[in-house]
């Protein structure tokens, strides 16, 4: 199952660019930025990710992106991800990112965007990786600044597919970001919220999210099996639901593997992605494995969280046919080896 899982043409859509600064890269934006850090080696750095709720992972995540200073700062932190994601044959990401976390601490807006963009442009040719960009705002900052930020992001249309909410949701329900949403939903972009694992009034937030603001997806949203009315309604949208066990275990203690049996057997479109790869230490295929040995997932089974990644993606149906296809030949060339 480790072998097939790390082969197969996988698509990901809820991963923070941000959460893929890998403790090499700091130390080396660190040094070439004069910032000074808090540990003398990576691996003090790694062992400091002791987390074991939202907030304290928060904390140490906002802490390490001081290194991020120039456009070729967030160029190598987006290369260097997408090179990772196609390692694992990923074909097709979708990137959060977080500009009101630079820009507080004054990097332009088109600083940000400019690097990042460069990557995914240069990833694609060199790579074959396709990526596309959504624009997350922090639900503890205010949503005056969410807006200011629709407003920054306007030259840039073109390189963004949606927006998205993310950071503490404590006391920051969907519904203060309702106007934003509705301007970003106009300017032609999709929509996704987190609703993360055992929030504080997570079920009044997801159905928030479905009936306020209307969302395209919903990321993270595991509370969601508490409530069959809600369950019915996310399937009757059909909206994708952005699962990332390895970062849920640091909050549930598990990797919520009975949980995603739940989903799939209500034929929910849950998919599996890595979130913050770098912070808790796993990637997507290292996602699927784990989540594998702990559920004892099948083939099929497998192969549908999955497909459900490149059903539920933002883009036209014709590329979403050929993704579909590439894993089906994938699967049958596997099978026939293997009976053989």
């Amino acid at each position: 199952m480790q072998r097939f899982i790390e082969n197969m043409p996988k698509a990901e859509l809820h991963v923070h660019i941000e959460g893929t600064l890998e403790p090499e890269l700091s130390f080396a934006l660190a040094k070439k930025n004069d910032v000074k850090l808090s540990y003398k080696t990576p691996g003090e750095l790694v062992a400091a990710y002791d987390f074991n709720d939202l907030p304290s992972f928060l904390a140490i995540y906002y802490a390490g992106m001081n290194v991020l200073i120039e456009e070729d700062d967030f160029y190598q932190l987006t290369y260097q991800y997408l090179s990772k994601a196609r390692s694992q044959e990923i074909l097709y990401v979708e990137i959060f990112f977080d500009p009101q976390a630079h820009t507080v601490r004054g990097i332009s807006f088109e600083t940000i965007i400019t690097g990042i963009h460069k990557a995914q442009v240069d990833a694609e040719k060199n790579l074959g990786i396709k990526s596309q960009l959504i624009m997350c705002f922090l639900r503890d900052m205010s949503a005056e600044s969410a807006m200011q930020h629709l407003v920054l992001a306007k030259p840039h249309l073109d390189w963004l597919v949606g927006v998205g909410l993310d950071s503490d949701e404590r006391n920051n329900p969907p519904s203060k970001f309702y106007e934003v949403f509705s301007e970003a939903k106009k300017l032609g972009l999709k929509l996704t919220m987190h609703c993360d694992v055992n929030q504080k009034n997570t079920l009044v937030h997801i159905k928030q999210c479905i009936n306020e603001v209307q969302v395209d997806r919903i990321d993270h949203g595991i509370n969601s099996l508490e409530s069959n009315e809600l369950c019915e309604l996310i399937k009757e949208k059909g909206l994708g639901l952005t699962v990332c066990p390895v970062s849920n275990q640091f909050v549930v203690q598990s990797l919520t593997s009975d949980e995603i049996h739940q989903m799939l057997a209500k034929d929910m479109l849950v998919t599996i992605n890595s979130d913050d790869p770098a912070y808790f230490r796993a990637y997507l295929n290292e996602n699927l494995i784990e989540l594998q040995k702990e559920g004892k997932f099948s083939q099929d089974q497998i192969i549908t969280l999955v497909s459900n990644a490149f059903k539920v993606a933002w883009i036209d149906d014709a590329t979403k046919e050929n993704y579909l296809q590439q894993l089906q030949r994938y699967v049958s060339e596997y099978n026939l080896q293997h009976l053989n």
